[in-house]
């Protein structure tokens, strides 16, 4: 017995032929009518997911627009910390929104020795000044023959595969000021001890707050989330733009060029930033103009031995 489909024996081969092309044109009518409904609910997809990314956009930019500035690090109302003797920092309010530096003005008839510093911790050459002056400058600070006022200036964001070493290390000495002040330039000091190299990612910000204690800083938790959170990374943009652009109360500049830039009672020092000796010779040019000047008995900062590699 054989079985097939009802009346299909009946129909003539051109019949069975002409029902077959019907089916078939059935079957992809029905297939072009189901890929018209993925392809609309495909792009429906896209439509809305690019609504929804560009509804996340905006709502990141209002955020980002609306979002009130925040405040300055405290002791650094300048841009700046200022060092005096025995390490101990000037006690400022911290800089407001909108708000313009006040600057530390000098006084000129003043026996101590005024050194500005604008720095970057990820900077070279910054480095090779430190190590060449930093002993000395540390004994004229501690002595109190000279103040400090240290600048950070965060200009090598683009050399440190991404992690903007240079703003985070800024921040984390920020961080220091705000919650450490007396503490800053032994932070200083170790930053530029384990500073590393231009086009590493630098240190991790556990590696920054590893540093903090061995710094001795007070209030290591506050300091530590302050790191983490990056509070004072807008600060860091801001003062950079404000290097940038000036103008630099009390100094014979209208801006900072580039790091580091070391300013003596208020005039640029041009020399070899990696000579011990033409340093020191300035600042005693300087401190010898000031007594001439003023004609006042003014400390010599005495120049540190220094053993040249």
């Amino acid at each position: 017995m054989t079985y097939g489909i009802p009346g299909r024996d009946s129909l003539s081969k051109n019949e069975r032929r002409e029902a077959a092309r019907e089916k078939a044109k059935a079957l992809r009518d029905s297939q072009r009518k189901k890929d018209k409904r993925t392809r609309l609910f495909i792009q429906g997809g896209v439509l809305i997911a690019l609504v929804a990314v560009v509804a996340a956009v905006a709502i990141v930019l209002m955020v980002t627009i609306n979002k009130p500035a925040s405040p300055g690090p405290r002791n650094m109302l300048s841009d700046g910390i200022l060092i005096g003797e025995d390490f101990v920092a000037k006690p400022t309010a911290g800089l407001q929104p909108g708000q313009t530096p006040e600057p530390n003005e000098r006084d000129e008839t003043s026996e101590v020795i005024s050194i500005q510093l604008y720095i970057d911790y990820f900077c070279p050459v910054c480095g090779a000044f430190e190590k060449a002056n930093g002993e000395q400058i540390s004994a004229w600070v501690e002595s109190g023959a000279a103040t400090v006022e240290i600048f950070p200036y965060a200009i090598t964001d683009s050399v440190s595969q991404g992690t903007k070493y240079a703003t985070r290390s800024a921040n984390a000495a920020a961080c220091v000021a705000d919650e450490s002040p007396d503490q800053y330039f032994a932070f200083h000091q170790v930053l530029y001890d384990d500073r590393p190299d231009e086009g590493t990612p630098g240190l991790t910000d556990e590696q920054l707050i590893k540093l903090t204690k061995d710094a001795g800083v007070k209030n290591e938790k506050k300091v530590a989330s302050c790191i983490q959170g990056q509070t004072f990374s807008s600060w860091v943009a801001d003062a950079r733009t404000r290097h940038r652009n000036g103008p630099i109360p009390g100094a014979n500049i209208d801006f900072i060029e580039g790091t580091p830039t070391a300013i003596v009672n208020g005039v640029k020092y041009t020399g070899p930033l990696n000579d011990a000796e033409a340093f020191s010779a300035f600042v005693l040019q300087m401190a010898n103009t000031s007594f001439n000047e003023n004609s006042t008995s003014t400390p010599t900062p005495t120049p540190t031995p220094t053993v040249k590699e």
